[in-house]
C-alpha cells in the first residue's frame, strides 16, 4: 500500500498574490481537450487495502461490492483468492506489484513472464471466463518517495510486465506505476508546473515515452487534503472540498488568467503542464493521467489534523464523485475528465503512524458506512447513499465512557426523550451501555432531520443504514437457546423410555393373562410327572381337588395380573400429565 505522499509541500506558493485577483479580469480561456483518465467515460473507483481487523472474506467483499455498485477496484496485490471472489462481482480490477517484489521483476524478463503466467492470465487470457476482469497493472507505489532503491529497476518491470502481456496477447492491459504528487515541483500557478529534475531525465521522460507507446495512463496518488494543510492557511478549506468560493476567493493562474473553482482541478493541470514540458513523444499520442488514489480523512488528532472530520470527508469524496461524473474536465482541459479511485473503501485500523492514517475508509471493517456519502444522481455508484434511511449509533470501537457521556448529553441537555430505554420500558433489553446509547442518540439524530454532524457525538456516534430496531439476539440468549433445546430433548427421552416401559408390561400381562385364561398351568397332559401323584386308591376325587386348586390359582393370578396393569397404566398417565404440564409451563423461559 502507498505511503501516500505529502505531495502539496510546493503547493500554490504564490496562492496569496493570485487571491487578490479579481475573477473578473478575463473570461476563461478556452484549451483543447486532450487524454483523459484512460479510454471511456470517466469513472470513479475505490482502493482496497488489507490492514483491516476481521476483513471481509473474498467471497463476501465480492457480494458488498455488488451490493453498493462498486464497478472499479484497485488492489495492492494479486490475490487470486481476491481475483477469482471479484470474478463474480461484476468489478474490474488494477491489480499491484508490491514494492518488494520490484527487484525480482526488473531484473528478470522470465521472471516478469512467470508473474503474468502466474497472476493475470487465469483471469484476463483468451480462455478466461473473466477477460475483463483485471483492468490495469499497478507496479510499485510511490516508489520515489517510498523504496528510492528500487528506483533503477522500476522501468525495467514494468518493460518486463508490458513485454510479457503483448507475447500474451493481453497488450491491451496497460501497465503503469503509481508515482507521489510531490514529483510536481511549484504545482501552482498550475502554468510554471515541471517535473523533480532530479528524477526527470533519469526516469520521468523514459516512463512517459515507454507510456505513451503502449498506450498507458501516467498513476498519480493525488490529495487536495495534504496540500490545503501544508499551506498554513492560504488554502480555503472550501477551496480543497469542491465548494462554491465568492469570486474574488477563485484561484487565477497569472499567466493564462483561466480560474479554478478546487484545488483538484488545479493539481491535475500542473501534472499536464509537467508532463507537456518534457516534451515526451510515443505513437499513442498525449498520455492520460488516472488518479490512483484521493480522498480525505474522516479523523485524525484533533490538535495536528483538525481537518480530519467525517463532514469534511464526506464532502470531499461526495463532491469529487459529481465532479467527475459532470465530466467538466480542467480548466486547461476541458471535457477530458480523469478517471479517479477513492482511498479508500475500509478504514485500515492496522495501520501504524498518525491517527488518520486509520480513517480514510469509506466503510467500517463491519461493511456499516463510516459516513453517508451525498451522491444522488450520480450514477448509482456506492449503495449507501440512502440518506431516507439512515440511522445514528454508538460506534463498536468507542470508548464506552465516552458513550456512556454522549448518551447523558443526548437525554440531557440534547433533549431526547430516553423514556423507552428506562427499566420495564420497551427499549431497556439489552440492558449495556451501547445498546441504550444507540437509541439515544437515534432519536437525537431523527429530531434534528439527520443533519449533518448531528450524529457526532465528539467522535462516537456513527451513521448507518441497517434499521437497529431490526432484533438481533444478545449473547447471552444463545446459551439459553442451548438450555431450551436440552430441555426437549430430555422431555423427548422421557417419552420414548415411558412408552417403551408400558410397551414391556403390557407384553408381559398379556403373557400372564393368556396363560391363565388359556389354562396352560392347570393342563397335565397324560404321562406327566404331575400325574403320577394322584393316589390310586382315590383317584377321583384327588383328580377333582387338584383340578379345584388349579382353577383357584389362575384366578387369583388373573386378579392380580389386572390390578398391576391397572396401577402402571395409572402410573402412565400421571407421567403423561407432567410432561404435557412440564411442556406447557413457562418455567424454563
Amino acid at each position: 500500500m502507498g505511503s501516500r505522499s505529502r505531495g502539496g509541500r510546493h503547493l500554490l506558493l504564490l496562492l496569496l498574490h493570485l487571491l487578490s485577483l479579481h475573477s473578473s479580469l478575463l473570461p476563461w480561456a478556452a484549451v483543447s481537450a486532450a487524454g483523459g483518465g484512460g479510454s471511456g467515460d470517466p469513472y470513479v473507483g475505490v482502493t482496497i487495502g488489507t490492514a483491516v481487523t476481521n476483513l471481509l472474506s473474498p467471497s463476501d467483499l465480492a457480494e458488498f461490492l455488488r451490493a453498493q455498485r462498486i464497478t472499479h477496484v484497485r488492489l495492492y496485490d494479486a490475490d487470486p483468492r481476491m481475483l477469482s471472489a471479484l470474478a463474480s462481482s461484476g468489478a474490474r480490477a488494477i491489480v499491484g506489484v508490491p514494492n518488494d517484489e520490484l527487484l525480482a521483476l526488473g531484473s528478470s524478463p522470465a521472471t516478469a513472464s512467470a508473474w503474468v503466467a502466474r497472476r493475470v492470465l487465469h483471469y484476463a487470457g483468451a480462455n478466461s471466463s473473466t477477460p475483463g476482469l483485471i483492468a490495469a497493472i499497478a507496479v510499485g507505489d510511490e516508489v520515489p518517495t517510498a523504496l528510492p532503491s528500487a528506483l533503477p529497476v522500476l522501468l525495467p518491470a514494468i518493460q518486463s510486465l508490458a513485454a510479457a502481456l503483448a507475447a500474451a496477447n493481453l497488450s491491451s492491459i496497460p501497465v503503469s506505476t503509481p508515482l507521489p504528487f510531490s514529483v510536481v515541483l511549484d504545482p501552482f500557478p498550475p502554468s510554471q508546473a515541471f517535473f523533480n529534475q532530479s528524477l526527470a531525465k533519469s526516469f520521468i521522460l523514459p516512463l512517459l515515452s515507454h507510456l505513451a507507446n503502449t498506450s498507458a495512463p501516467l498513476m498519480l496518488n493525488l490529495y487536495p487534503y495534504y496540500s490545503m494543510m501544508q499551506s498554513n492557511g492560504v488554502i480555503p478549506l472550501d477551496n480543497a472540498l469542491f465548494k462554491p468560493l465568492p469570486p474574488s476567493l477563485e484561484m487565477v493562474d497569472p499567466n493564462t488568467l483561466l480560474h479554478y473553482t478546487n484545488v483538484f482541478d488545479a493539481m491535475l493541470d500542473a501534472v499536464h503542464v509537467a508532463v507537456k514540458n518534457l516534451n515526451a513523444t510515443g505513437g499513442g499520442g498525449p498520455v492520460p493521467v488516472l488518479v490512483t488514489e484521493t480522498g480525505w480523512p474522516s479523523y485524525g488528532d484533533r490538535r495536528a489534523e483538525p481537518y480530519a472530520t467525517r463532514d469534511n470527508a464526506d464532502a470531499y469524496n461526495s463532491n469529487l464523485i459529481k465532479h467527475v461524473n459532470d465530466k467538466p474536465g480542467t480548466p486547461m482541459r476541458p471535457g477530458a475528465q480523469a478517471s479517479v479511485y477513492i482511498y479508500e473503501l475500509f478504514n485500515e485500523d492496522l495501520r501504524p503512524g498518525p491517527v488518520s492514517e486509520a480513517n480514510w475508509g469509506l466503510f467500517h471493517g463491519n461493511g456499516t458506512p463510516v459516513y453517508l456519502l451525498h451522491v444522488s444522481g450520480a450514477g448509482g455508484f456506492l449503495a449507501n447513499d440512502t440518506t431516507d434511511r439512515t440511522f445514528c449509533i454508538a460506534s463498536d470501537d468507542a470508548d464506552e465512557k465516552a458513550v456512556q457521556a454522549a448518551m447523558d448529553w443526548a437525554c440531557g441537555p440534547g433533549r431526547t426523550d430516553c423514556t423507552a430505554i428506562q427499566p420495564g420500558q420497551g427499549c431497556y433489553e439489552p440492558n449495556d451501555v451501547r445498546s441504550h446509547a444507540s437509541f439515544a442518540f437515534d432519536s437525537y439524530y431523527q429530531s434534528q432531520g439527520k443533519a449533518a454532524g448531528s450524529c457526532y457525538f465528539q467522535g462516537v456516534g456513527m451513521v448507518t443504514t441497517t434499521d437497529p430496531s431490526e432484533y438481533t439476539p444478545p449473547q447471552h440468549c444463545h446459551f439459553f437457546l442451548i438450555a431450551y433445546a436440552f430441555r426437549f430433548f430430555l422431555l423427548f427421552m422421557f417419552s420414548v423410555l415411558t412408552v417403551f416401559d408400558l410397551f414391556i408390561h403390557v407384553c408381559l400381562e398379556l403373557e400372564g393373562f393368556s396363560r391363565s385364561a388359556c389354562g396352560h398351568d392347570s393342563c397335565i397332559f397324560p404321562g406327566s410327572k404331575l400325574l403320577s401323584n394322584v393316589t390310586k386308591s382315590d383317584g377321583a376325587n384327588t383328580t377333582t381337588a387338584q383340578t379345584s386348586d388349579a382353577e383357584g390359582s389362575a384366578i387369583w393370578r388373573l386378579r392380580t395380573g389386572r390390578e398391576t396393569g391397572f396401577l402402571f397404566i395409572l402410573r402412565w398417565l400421571l407421567s403423561l400429565s407432567v410432561v404435557l404440564i412440564t411442556t406447557n409451563s413457562n418455567f424454563w423461559t
